[in-house]
């Protein structure tokens, strides 16, 4: 190798970049508390940049659609923040309608639950009292524990004593409860400016990000970030969009379904799953569980075949419905669809499922268009050769 400025320059740069890379591995506990400290900083910004992307699909549509016909030049200025505004009115309407419909009713029945519980208990006294009368051999098996040998005193002392022990913990830990509130709070409210910000000025943020780049990059890279870009934006973009048409698809084919074969609270629970949907494969589980609570307090047996019309409805919604909306939506296969819930799922929770489709769709996009690409390559290397035989 001819040891110019030019390659004694590269050689510097790769030892310093080994160097750096042997010290984060060497010391990887520091670097990760590094990495998390700074994230925890920067947490409210990647939230309210995850709220601006999320809201910037209404907001577009609502500039496009619904107020295309204003012309003045006055309020062509007032059209950007209009349309943010109404963006997160349509955001923060729908979560008061899930909220309005589903927390009174939920207090309703744990009223009804706690009404209930002493009524419960009588029945319960009167079925063991006609058990032990008509088993009478449950009578003498209990008698051979002796539980007049337990010191009862004993274990009340220590109930006592455990409660006394615990009340400064209980304490500890409100104080700790209300702090992370008002810190959750204070965050939520940064995210919601940021966001904010980031919608009314995302013409003039782009054009920034894309000088950045065309300085730092060579004219191919740059145009290839670019073409990435698109497609990831494409990608996250129809993803948000089919899980909220798969929700309300969801949620409609349970308050058909529940309404048709008399299930109480038919509007209730389908709103409720519709909105739980929004989290891919999952989080219609969870609308299951509060509407399986809810018609178990009306009528028990109903409740367990709830769970059976659940199950039916989930198989159709996982195995068709799902892959189908939002795995056209995203260009991507059913099977690779699947694939990324449950990778994204057990590595990142709720979020990971949210990301990993859309991040492996457009992995997915890359790969077929290189692989599409260098195979219409070798075809055509193939048929030179073929003509050049002839």
């Amino acid at each position: 190798m001819d040891l110019n400025r030019e390659n004694m320059k590269k050689i510097r740069s790769l030892i310093v970049f080994t160097v750096i890379v042997c010290l984060a591995a060497i010391k990887i506990d520091f670097v990760m508390h590094g990495i998390f400290f700074v994230f925890g900083i920067l947490k409210p910004f990647i939230h309210g940049a995850m709220f601006a992307f999320v809201l910037n699909i209404p907001m577009s549509a609502i500039e496009k659609h619904l107020l295309k016909s204003i012309k003045s030049a006055r309020m062509q200025k007032a059209k950007r923040p209009a349309s943010i505004f109404l963006a997160f009115l349509s955001v923060i309407l729908v979560i008061v309608l899930v909220i309005v419909t589903v927390v009174p009713q939920l207090i309703q029945t744990m009223m009804e639950l706690g009404n209930e519980i002493p009524q419960f208990f009588v029945e319960a006294q009167i079925w063991l009292e006609q058990l032990f009368a008509s088993q009478p051999e449950l009578i003498a098996l209990l008698e051979e524990y002796n539980f007049e040998t337990i010191n009862w005193d004993s274990i009340l002392n220590g109930i006592v004593n455990f409660m006394k022990n615990g009340l400064g913990s209980v304490v500890t830990s409100t104080v700790i409860v209300a702090s992370t509130i008002v810190g959750g709070v204070v965050n939520l409210f940064v995210s919601l400016i940021f966001a904010f910000y980031v919608l009314a000025q995302k013409e003039r943020l782009g054009n920034q990000a894309k000088r950045i780049v065309r300085a730092y990059c060579s004219a191919k890279v740059y145009e290839r970030i670019l073409e990435i870009v698109s497609i990831a934006d494409k990608n996250f973009t129809n993803f948000i969009t089919g899980q909220c048409m798969e929700a309300v698809i969801l949620g409609s084919m349970f308050v058909v379904s529940m309404a048709v074969c008399g299930f109480p609270y038919a509007v209730l629970v389908g709103v409720l799953i519709a909105f739980t949907a929004l989290i891919p494969i999952v989080g219609a589980f969870i609308g299951c569980f509060v509407g399986t609570f809810l018609i178990m307090v009306d009528d028990p047996v109903k409740a367990v075949w709830f769970l059976v019309l659940f199950i039916v409805l989930q198989q159709i919604e996982g195995n068709l419905i799902y892959p189908h909306v939002v795995g056209n939506s995203v260009g991507l296969p059913s099977i690779w669809v699947l694939a990324a819930v449950t990778v994204g799922g057990s590595l990142m929770g709720v979020a990971g499922m949210l990301i990993f489709i859309p991040i492996v769709s457009t992995v997915y996009t890359l790969l077929r268009e290189d692989v599409n690409k260098k195979n219409a390559q070798k075809s055509e290397k193939n048929q030179k050769m073929k003509n050049f035989k002839k």
